[in-house]
């Protein structure tokens, strides 16, 4: 636990910074607001394509493997990034941003790294407080962009490299630490210490074995759902805040801070929504935080050119995301047997990410088109849907 959350601490500095400066420079480089939402779409994507490879190799060779491979990929699109930014290319830029996605895929992959050896009930609170140790780096990491870019010109870097260049660091010492610390694997001793069978620890038919798995657990299947639901919601209209506050006129401080504050609701209570999880259940948080996402939507899509307003719905959009990811990844660990969970939840990390990728590029369109009230709009409508959705469903199974 301790190596997982100092993990998080660093690479969620890596995954901050290009959070938020990726969509502002290819927005300025490709000149078209429609284009910048592919920034967000090639690092949720880069997530997703990296979930399964990530999930594979946890599952021959343990979390360590798995989690190696991630923030390898991430420093490599860093570096990638910074070269992009140099020669002023803004496909360049994004293919390294689909290789930044592995930040967040080693991310995701270690909030469930915490429950391979929780106590039945607990897994909430685990999964969560490692989910919470990336507050510190997530926060921190879009308030360095402005420094680390300032260092980097000073170090004849080209204007807004040198956060990427940052980034990769971080991503290096994230890669130390879980290759050098993370022993002994969480993963491989849970495995020992049961007594099932272990069917799905082969590298091949993660897939398959994830398919499988899901037509028999409902309750699993509804956790996907509303962690896809989740993700796409809070993506989408994350992705889109700094085009809209720069485009406004607002500076990297203020679209910095207003990202650290978002950030911010993702984490910091993450582990109250986890005791909560535990203690009331977890489909009510999955609808608590589906309820918190419609009311970001509303303030979103209502918010004009108050900046304070903006700041208020990016807050509580974090806070629905952290309920949503927190209770529904829990559900999904218990829902289903030791020796398959590396392939569930590996599908349900690609899932949400192709979900998030698709929900940035719809933003984008719908913000360079319609304008970023419309958007809230949308996502409100859809967050209201799968809520209603979860209550029938859960409703008719206890009944």
């Amino acid at each position: 636990m301790i190596v997982l959350s100092a993990t998080q601490i660093v690479s969620g500095v890596g995954v901050a910074v290009g959070l938020a400066l990726s969509s502002v420079v290819v927005d300025e480089l490709s000149g078209s607001t429609v284009i910048s939402g592919f920034a967000g779409t090639a690092t949720v994507l880069g997530a997703a394509l990296l979930a399964l490879p990530t999930a594979k190799a946890s599952g021959s060779g343990g979390r360590r493997a798995g989690l190696s491979l991630a923030y390898a990929a991430a420093l490599a699109g860093c570096l990638i990034s910074a070269l992009a930014i140099s020669l002023r290319t803004w496909p360049l830029l994004l293919a390294g941003l689909v290789l930044v996605g592995g930040g967040s895929a080693g991310s995701l992959a270690a909030r469930y790294s915490a429950t391979d050896l929780s106590p039945k009930g607990r897994s909430a609170r685990h999964l969560s407080l490692v989910v919470w140790a990336s507050t510190i780096g997530s926060v921190a990491g879009p308030n360095l962009a402005r420094p680390t870019d300032q260092i980097g010109m000073r170090l004849g870097l080209v204007e807004k490299a040198g956060p990427f260049v940052f980034a990769a660091l971080a991503f290096a010492v994230a890669l130390a630490l879980i290759f050098c610390l993370l022993r002994p694997d969480p993963l491989t001793l849970a495995r020992s210490l049961n007594d099932g069978p272990d069917t799905g620890r082969g590298p091949k038919g993660t897939i398959r074995t994830a398919w499988q798995t899901l037509r028999t657990t409902p309750m699993a299947r509804r956790a996907l759902v509303m962690i896809a639901v989740s993700h796409t919601a809070m993506v989408s209209v994350m992705s889109m805040t700094p085009v809209k506050l720069h485009h406004d006129g607002s500076n990297l401080d203020v679209i910095g801070l207003v990202i650290s504050l978002h950030i911010a609701g993702m984490y910091v209570l993450s582990p109250v929504v986890g005791w909560l999880a535990d203690k009331a259940g977890k489909v009510p948080v999955l609808v608590l935080g589906m309820a918190l996402l419609l009311g970001a939507a509303t303030l979103a899509g209502t918010a004009g050119h108050a900046i304070w307003q903006v700041t208020a719905a990016l807050v509580l959009l974090g806070l629905g995301w952290s309920c949503g990811l927190v209770a529904g990844s829990a559900l999904v660990t218990e829902s289903v047997p030791l020796d398959r969970r590396p392939a569930v939840q590996g599908l349900s990390d690609l899932l949400m990410n192709v979900c998030g990728a698709t929900g940035t590029i719809v933003a984008g369109a719908i913000v360079g088109m319609l304008g970023y009230g419309v958007l809230g709009l949308v996502v409100g409508i859809m967050v209201a849907l799968a809520g209603i959705w979860l209550t029938i469903t859960w409703r008719a199974d206890r009944s």
